[in-house]
């Protein structure tokens, strides 16, 4: 069984699910990582490259190869809930965790980690907080829908959610 983390990017994804993964004696995979060694660009320039469309065909076929693994913390893109394919897959071998957040936190995350604001593009002309709050309101319900566990991660820090999660999976 695989345990699947979902949520908007500054959540706490790839940190905490290494983490877990450490914890529990896992394997660990970030969706996005692979996506990037596999089209050998990040995925800013994949965006440029194929557009969202197209970025999204890589993820799905990522995410069905990582589906069919066991043993294994998997931390997905942000919008991989948006192709009910993806989460067919994922759920079909692994448990689902949404990790929660408003966006006025999930901003101040983002806006702190000069990373994630350099590989990552704007999805809709404002970008911002006002980005954020936007696909949030298309986003929460398939969150909400895909999630066998929820956790909210607005106080919590990468270890003390790594910790919680090892004892409700």
């Amino acid at each position: 069984m695989n345990i699947v983390l979902i949520g908007y990017r500054g959540s706490g994804k790839s940190s905490i699910g290494n983490l877990l993964a450490a914890r529990l004696g896992m394997a660990f995979v970030d969706t996005d990582e692979r996506i990037v060694q596999r089209a050998g660009k990040s995925i800013g320039a994949i965006f440029a490259d194929v557009g969202e469309n197209g970025f999204r065909d890589l993820e799905s076929a990522v995410v069905q190869q990582l589906a069919a693994t066991g043993n294994t913390v998997i931390a997905t893109g942000g919008g991989v809930v948006l192709r009910p394919e993806n989460m067919s897959w994922l759920k079909e071998h692994g448990k689902v965790v949404w990790l929660k957040a408003p966006a006025e936190v999930l901003w101040q995350r983002i806006a702190a980690d000069p990373g994630s604001s350099h590989a990552r593009p704007n999805l809709t002309a404002s970008g911002g907080l006002e980005e954020i709050r936007r696909l949030l309101e298309v986003r929460n319900p398939l969150y909400a829908a895909a999630a066998d566990i929820t956790l909210d991660v607005s106080i919590l820090n990468a270890l003390q959610a790594a910790y919680y999660l090892s004892e409700m999976v």
